[in-house]
């Protein structure tokens, strides 16, 4: 017995000091601990607030679980709005994506060590004293499940901070806030038709003049820009039309001249192009698509690449009351797991898919980064661009991206054909959105991309757009076989 105790004393203590280790690993990186809080609280609060000694009382360490902030202030608004909080251990930051998004742990302070992150399913959280805040206090201001969830992304996208909202319009609402009235946002002319909504009639009713232009011309960016621009926003690829931009060009052409670089980067995740190590300021994405992967929550994720476009994000994150609610993020935190996976087998199918369209005579056009351009298209064929326009932007999306991703887009002959076929088709979804375990389909005109006036849509009326799922390749490509024999069925004159 009195070895066993003993024993059992020993295993106690190591297990404390790997503990204490671990705890000095994430102190050592502040800028993977403290995504979302002023460094300088930290260093002003109580010395004996939140630290535990070593048994040799040579060294302290912090536990986020005590630490505590005086509410007695001269300015509320001093306080910071993301208090520090417990992160993940840095070592798993130099792991793979594939690894990163599975061995993630969310709640390393957890007593009780949870092999899948808790749901912290409250509004509110209990405060140390009348006169003290702790490290939460209102879900709206910040959750632990939300804060797992977004130091999981700032990790995969390499960001300073990331903030996980209500919707990706939402994410896109928060960057544009970043812009006063008076100043000017330059926005790519192929755009999602929710962000082309909200410049031009949101934005621009508070004061915010709106330009929008070729952005994958260089020579019409610079011309475009201003004294007053403060921001670019882009898609790359763009949605539908996966036109290409030089997002390390842009980056240089803005940072010369002091203006902030967004980019929407849904199309791809961060497991296929992380645009802050480019060049960008901002990366959005609509996390209702990949992060989710089965159509089940809308969010948005803005990632920022330093501290001051950190705290104004979360204070207007904050102000507005947009963050994600805790279950919701559980569910994307579910998701997430299995990102690596589904990316791999839909882009797999994608070029499957595009190679397969690209030689059918109803297919007039084909949209795809990941499909290298032929010299000599079939004869039916009406490209929108030249073949040298098309190989340069094949280049250049392999150049800075892993691959085409898996949403594709194609013309037809008209608009009633493709109707007819997206009609026809089975195993797709019509839906709005992309992203899914499952294959959806669209026709943007009618549906994603309604909200652009007629006259200022760049979109030919027969376009269709396809996000590729996880089915089975043969099943996908025998539906779009079917779905045309239908439309070519239908097309054959009445003998």
């Amino acid at each position: 017995q009195s070895r066993s105790s003993a024993a059992s004393d020993v295993y106690k203590r190591q297990y404390q000091r790997r503990v204490r280790g671990s705890l000095r690993s994430l102190m050592a990186s502040p800028t993977t601990i403290y995504h979302h809080f002023d460094r300088h609280v930290l260093e002003e609060s109580n010395d004996d607030i939140g630290k535990t000694e070593d048994e040799d009382g040579s060294e302290a360490v912090v536990d986020y679980t005590k630490i505590k902030y005086s509410a007695v202030t001269p300015n509320y608004n001093a306080l910071p709005t993301y208090p520090p909080r417990p992160h993940f251990n840095q070592h798993h930051i130099h792991m793979k994506p594939a690894s990163q998004v599975v061995v993630f742990d969310g709640c390393p302070n957890d007593p009780y060590h949870p092999s899948s992150m808790p749901i912290y399913q409250t509004a509110t959280f209990v405060q140390p004293s009348a006169t003290e805040f702790g490290p939460y206090d209102y879900s709206r201001s910040g959750n632990p499940t939300r804060t797992a969830l977004e130091t999981l992304v700032a990790g995969l996208e390499n960001a300073y901070s990331a903030f996980a909202f209500t919707s990706g319009m939402a994410a896109l609402s928060a960057v544009t806030r970043l812009v006063k009235a008076g100043e000017e946002i330059v926005a790519g002319n192929d755009l999602y038709g929710g962000m082309y909504r909200l410049l031009t009639k949101v934005s621009s009713r508070n004061g915010i003049e709106v330009n929008f232009v070729d952005t994958t011309d260089l020579e019409k960016l610079k011309e475009a820009l201003t004294p007053k621009t403060k921001l670019l926003h882009i898609e790359s690829p763009s949605n539908p039309l996966m036109h290409i931009n030089d997002i390390r060009a842009i980056g240089e052409i803005l940072h010369s001249r002091g203006i902030l670089f967004s980019i929407d980067s849904t199309m791809m995740t961060p497991l296929l192009q992380r645009p802050l190590d480019l060049g960008a300021d901002i990366v959005v994405h609509s996390g209702t698509k990949f992060f989710s992967g089965h159509s089940d929550t809308t969010l948005g994720i803005v990632c920022v690449n330093n501290e001051n476009l950190a705290k104004e994000i979360a204070f207007f994150q904050n102000a507005e009351g947009t963050g994600l609610d805790p279950f919701s993020c559980w569910l994307v935190l579910r998701g997430i797991k299995t990102m690596v996976l589904r990316i791999e087998r839909s882009q797999q199918t994608a070029l499957k898919v595009a190679q397969y369209l690209s030689r059918h005579p109803c297919v007039t056009d084909i949209h795809y980064p990941g499909l290298e351009p032929t010299a000599t298209p079939p004869k039916w064929f009406q490209r929108d661009r030249d073949y040298k326009t098309l190989v340069k932007e094949y280049n250049l999306h392999n150049e800075q991206a892993k691959g085409g991703g898996s949403v594709l887009s194609f013309t037809t002959k008209s608009q009633e054909i493709s109707r007819r076929f997206v009609n026809a088709l089975r195993l797709f979804k019509i839906t709005v959105s992309f992203g899914s375990a499952n294959s959806l389909v669209e026709l943007p005109c009618l549906l994603s991309h309604a909200s652009i006036p007629t006259d200022k849509r760049t979109l030919p009326d027969s376009l269709i757009r396809l996000s590729i799922g996880i089915e089975d390749v043969d099943d996908i490509l025998s539906d779009i076989t079917q779905a045309f024999n239908l439309v070519q069925k239908f097309d054959q004159p009445n003998k």
